[in-house]
């Protein structure tokens, strides 16, 4: 449970209180549109939610949104599922995205990096050439608004050069990282049937190369829907001979033509992590992504012309996209192509240092990792420039916030981050106006209707609650790909509670109004009654330096008890002797609760995850229930499928 009164870790000075865009933009919006002028953050987010038109309005006109055709309301609809933006306005992402090269046409847009950690720049001038030679091309292949296009690529120039010529025709995006193998991309292509096929031959990681040209084979022979394939030759191969080349498709001097759209018209196809059967496959749009973005980058990550933009991703993952989106507010974004950890675990450091980087994301994960490994980012690195430390992927332990406050700077901003791909964006996390408390995220988004309900849809502040969302969000889905009666949709995220968004996460609002989130609420340990997050297990116990990841189960038995194992992953020379396992009991009984002592603590040679680095919990959990491998989770979303044949086996022998 939050301190009732705890002291702040970092507090915003008040000069930049009032530099910071969600400043201006509030003094503005009461001008404008009615805002409250006083009270600051709490009181904007209580009429952005309350007056959902209105702020929604305010955002298109302070970012100067560009509709072709005017919109004939804000909110033409606003039941869940279903919600309908904006209806009758087009325009175009793209457009947005490339308006800084018209006043800034030779400063840096990207700054890519590789694993020898050398910046590499491509100016506005230059990313809006490329794009509008692309554009061209895509049309000449055939592609229509509405027609998808896939891309096979890490993080790279290239992959924002197809996502945004894409976009400019009107063109559906959707790509996976290519340390996906054939069969977990074509669980994701398969679905919605690409015409066109960016891809790499290889990539470079934790410096190897890895060669894909038979896994971009196999991509094609399953992929009857292409049209055409483009080449781009990271470890300098021929391309076959019926592709075509990246060069040649983008050296023309062309201006992009941008497709002027509908409001929802589809932007992108994201997916789930699909651990339990097909990943969904989740359309937003080009108008919700656009004014979601501009909100969240601009007025929450207080980013603007001057700043540079890192985060950790790849392609597969809804950061990349939404690293992308700094481009909108005219950032010059940071493309980081190689191992989080190589050659060393501060790699990132040494990117966010190389480039100026002033505000750097990663995951939680790479933080504790940092802080296990005895990483000194601020003894090592210049990261004089770097003005926030945002994280997500995982809650932040408060050992992380300690960690980025003792370690990288006393007045650092961190940010925990907490979203989802299902939005492309976060429900809570920064606000550069606001306190940070050690291990909760600032506040909810503004224009988020952010609850915590209990099973019976009561409000609940400082208690354990479903995550919940009352009002909807710009970039929602507008539907998932192959769901006609949109059932599955609905099923998602509308069926516990109806024309209310459950996320499937615990979470606690503070009577401070900050957020506390305790991990997913369909893997939530419930034992005499008390709920309690893994995540919260996990903080406890990967504080001892012997347990390197662990990962935590609760069975219901047939009985009526209740099973609660805790798999540990042991650090190289930690055994998990009679002392190691007292000390696990004893920190769960003492900074959590007796209730939550593991029934038995159990090595195991790994923790699986997504491919996306989520522990897999749901999955363990259906396998040690008796669930057959093939029905209990999906082969191609899992990053080291044979770890579970451990629990597979444990489950056999416990049956």
């Amino acid at each position: 449970m939050p301190t009732v009164n705890p002291q702040p870790l970092w507090q915003p000075d008040p000069g930049r209180i009032a530099r910071a865009q969600v400043t201006t933009f509030q003094t503005w919006a009461a001008e404008h549109h009615g805002a409250p002028s006083e009270g600051g953050y709490p009181t904007l987010h209580r009429w952005s939610v309350d007056e959902l038109e209105t702020f929604w309005r305010a955002v298109t006109e302070w970012f100067d949104v560009r509709f072709s055709t005017p919109y004939a309301r804000v909110l033409g609809d606003r039941a869940m599922p279903g919600a309908q933006w904006f209806p009758g306005a087009t325009l175009n992402y793209a457009e947005h995205a490339l308006r800084a090269a018209a006043t800034r046409p030779d400063e840096p847009a990207l700054l890519h990096v590789d694993e020898t950690h050398d910046p590499h720049p491509m100016t506005w001038a230059e990313l809006r050439r490329q794009v509008g030679s692309l554009a061209a091309e895509l049309r000449a292949l055939g592609v229509r608004p509405g027609d998808r296009v896939s891309g096979y690529l890490p993080n790279i120039p290239e992959a924002v050069v197809a996502l945004l010529a894409t976009a400019a025709v009107g063109g559906v995006w959707t790509s996976c990282a290519p340390d996906f193998g054939a069969r977990s991309v074509l669980d994701r292509f398969q679905q919605v049937e690409p015409v066109v096929l960016f891809t790499v031959d290889g990539y470079r990681y934790g410096g190897k190369e890895h060669d894909r040209r038979e896994t971009v084979a196999e991509l094609r022979r399953e992929l009857p829907t292409l049209r055409a394939v483009v080449h781009i030759p990271i470890l300098g191969t021929e391309a076959p001979e019926d592709a075509l080349e990246w060069s040649a498709l983008t050296a023309a001097d062309e201006e992009p033509d941008f497709a002027q759209v509908p409001f929802d018209h589809p932007l992108w196809v994201l997916y789930s992590s699909g651990t339990t059967g097909l990943p969904k496959a989740i359309v937003q749009s080009q108008g919700g992504i656009l004014i979601e973005h501009l909100k969240q980058l601009g007025l929450h990550c207080d980013l603007g012309p001057e700043d540079r933009f890192f985060w950790y991703t790849s392609t597969g993952w809804m950061m990349w996209n939404f690293l992308v989106s700094g481009l909108l507010t005219g950032t010059t974004i940071v493309l980081y192509d190689g191992s989080p950890g190589y050659p060393d675990t501060g790699a990132q450091w040494r990117v966010a240092e190389r480039t100026g980087a002033t505000f750097y994301g990663t995951s939680a994960a790479y933080v504790m990792a940092c802080r296990k490994a005895g990483v000194h980012p601020s003894r090592d690195f210049d990261l004089s420039r770097v003005q926030c430390v945002a994280t997500t992927g995982s809650p932040l332990p408060p050992d992380g916030f300690r960690w980025l406050h003792d370690e990288v700077r006393d007045d650092l901003w961190i940010a925990s981050v907490s979203g989802g791909t299902d939005v492309c964006s976060c429900f809570a996390g920064a606000v550069p106006t606001l306190p940070v408390y050690t291990g909760e995220l600032q506040a909810p988004g503004l224009g988020t209707d952010l609850r915590s309900w209990d099973p019976s849809g009561k409000p609940l502040v400082d208690e354990v609650g479903e995550l919940v969302v009352t009002n909807p969000m710009p970039s929602m889905p507008i539907h998932f790909w192959n769901d006609p009666d949109g059932s599955r949709y609905h099923d998602s995220y509308f069926d516990t509670y109806p024309g209310v968004w459950r996320h499937g996460d615990w979470i606690t609002l503070t009577s401070r109004g900050s957020v506390v989130i305790h991990g997913r609420s369909d893997s939530t340990l419930n034992r005499q009654g008390v709920r309690m997050g893994s995540a919260d297990i996990y903080e406890a116990v990967e504080r001892l330096p012997e347990i390197k990841e662990s990962l935590v189960i609760g069975i219901e038995q047939p009985d009526g008890g209740y099973w609660m194992p805790l798999f540990v992953h042991l650090a190289p020379g930690a055994a998990l002797d009679e002392t190691l396992l007292k000390r696990i009991k004893q920190t769960i009984r003492e900074q959590l609760s007796p209730r939550h002592v593991p029934d038995e603590v159990i090595e195991v040679p790994g923790i699986p995850h997504t491919l996306t680095g989520k522990r897999i919990e749901v999955p363990v959990k259906r396998l040690l229930q008796g669930t057959p491998l093939e029905k209990a989770v999906n082969p191609g979303s899992i990053d080291n499928l044979g770890l579970l044949h451990f629990y597979e086996d444990l489950a056999r022998k416990r049956g």
